[in-house]
């Protein structure tokens, strides 16, 4: 594993220093604190550009894999909750971040599978902090047709899913159920976004959270940035409104979604189905190679 941000530029460094304070302060458990993804290989992007008289954004995040001694400490909500607020505080032009959390067991554990993910992660990761209590295990190569065979797997059991839970949602909409049927169709999105980056890199997040899951797909397809726009206010509030639904479509007595609005979401996820359909195959068919 790497250690020298050497590659990254000033304003940068000191956002990651800023953030490994606030992480060991907040969460005094953590044993590694690993940079990963294009920041750590250098590839990051920070790009905009205009197609049909739309501007897209596409910046890289952060991406910060931390490894702390137990379970209850990389589960628990509340302290990454505090450690986003923290750093960004009132700055909002800070570099994104994506903080995935596992306990020292469980990563040992998938580096001795042969675990693509974190094997990948081990070797292109750049280390932040080390507690020197413990020691990752060494990595182990994964057979490629292994590899494959995870992959289709993957792809079966959760885009078939995130398919079967949108022909649960038409149910709903014909039969005029609509709050059920928004539900139905925030999970027939969070599946079909799985599946993707399932596919792609071997990982699930440990998330609902359908935003934060597209801005995963996006880092490895930046076609993903078009599936559900965001550019005016009402688009905005439309994709709230099923990001929403995993919790308020279900418990809250004033959620509330009209027919029309779900027309327009169900649309923009039958793009994204077209579209993770698309990236497993062509995914998979560079794994037979």
């Amino acid at each position: 594993m790497k250690k020298s941000l050497a590659h990254l530029p000033l304003n940068k460094k000191q956002e990651l220093k800023r953030l490994k304070s606030i992480i060991l302060a907040t969460v005094p458990e953590t044993e590694f604190i690993i940079l990963f993804g294009s920041h750590a290989r250098g590839d990051w992007v920070d790009d905009e550009y205009v197609e049909d008289y739309i501007t897209y954004s596409y910046k890289s995040d952060f991406d910060i894999l931390v490894i702390t001694e137990d379970k209850k400490s990389a589960d628990k909500e509340s302290p990454w909750m505090m450690i986003e607020n923290d750093y960004y505080g009132a700055y909002h032009d800070r570099t994104s971040v994506d903080i995935i959390r596992h306990h020292i067991q469980e990563v040992n554990g998938k580096l001795k599978e042969g675990h693509y993910f974190f094997s990948d992660i081990k070797k292109e990761g750049i280390l932040l902090y080390n507690s020197g209590r413990y020691k990752l295990e060494r990595r182990h190569k994964i057979d490629p047709a292994r590899r494959l065979e995870i992959a289709v797997d993957d792809f079966e059991q959760w885009f078939e899913s995130a398919k079967e839970f949108f022909e649960q949602f038409e149910y709903a909409y014909d039969n005029k159920k609509y709050k059920i049927a928004a539900f139905l169709l925030h999970q027939a999105t969070e599946r079909f976004y799985g599946a993707m980056i399932l596919v792609v890199s071997g990982y699930k997040p440990k998330t609902h959270n359908i935003e934060t899951l597209g801005k995963i797909a996006s880092r490895y397809y930046p076609e993903f940035l078009k599936i559900f726009p965001k550019k005016t206010d009402e688009e905005q509030r439309l994709f709230k409104q099923l990001k929403k639904a995993y919790i308020d479509a279900r418990y809250k007595k004033d959620y509330s979604i009209t027919k029309e609005e779900l027309s327009y979401l169900a649309k923009r996820v039958e793009k994204l189905r077209d579209l993770v359909e698309k990236t497993c195959k062509a995914k998979i068919e560079t794994l037979k190679k």
